[in-house]
């Protein structure tokens, strides 16, 4: 079974990618194939509404491709996935925001693509603002019909500088036991999906 992580940070090795890897960690452990996809470091346009993954329902979003039908193509094909983001004025990043939009109104518009995957949402914080953009992730989660896993505790570590998060023992506990339940749920829905 597979679990694709995309990390929204601009910076490939910050606190984000820091806490998706301590969840991933935990999946490999479990048997589970893993891939870590940067996404933050890439210029994606927000969703426009032009109605065109409707018109052609060939699970392709109709902008000019930025990688989005790349990474559509591939969640479709995984079990799971984790989407993770730095907290950016109270809420994810303007590539998460973008992604999500993009990904989720091709998945409506191509019979849920999404439809009883595992999604696990990753946020890390300064200070603030956490709890809103865990919430993002999640009813995007949601309104396509994924299955959450929870944790110990929301899904966010606490660091600001690069590495910082490390240092947040509970954020790393948190992290583990969401790898380990997001494992233990996907083996217990494998056999009927």
């Amino acid at each position: 079974m597979r679990v694709l992580a995309f990390n929204a940070s601009p910076k490939t090795e910050g606190n984000t990618a820091f806490l998706i890897r301590t969840a991933l960690n935990e999946l490999q452990r479990e048997g589970f194939e893993t891939d870590l996809v940067h996404i933050g470091d890439r210029a994606l346009r927000g969703c426009t509404a032009c109605g065109g993954c409707s018109r052609t329902s060939d699970s392709r979003c109709s902008l000019p491709d930025d990688g989005i039908n790349d990474w559509i193509a591939r969640i479709s094909e995984a079990d799971g996935f984790i989407l993770g983001s730095p907290t950016y004025f109270a809420d994810v990043t303007s590539e998460m925001k973008a992604f999500i939009d993009r990904v989720g109104y091709v998945s409506r518009a191509n019979g849920g693509l999404l439809r009883h995957k595992v999604g696990a949402a990753v946020i890390a914080v300064r200070r603030c603002g956490s709890i809103h953009a865990f919430d993002t992730i999640n009813h995007f989660f949601l309104i396509n019909e994924m299955i959450v896993p929870g944790s110990s505790y929301w899904n966010m570590g606490i660091g600001r500088n690069p590495g910082e998060v490390a240092s947040d023992e509970e954020g790393i506990r948190t992290m583990e036991t969401l790898g380990r339940n997001m494992a233990w749920l996907l083996h217990r829905i494998a056999p009927v999906r």
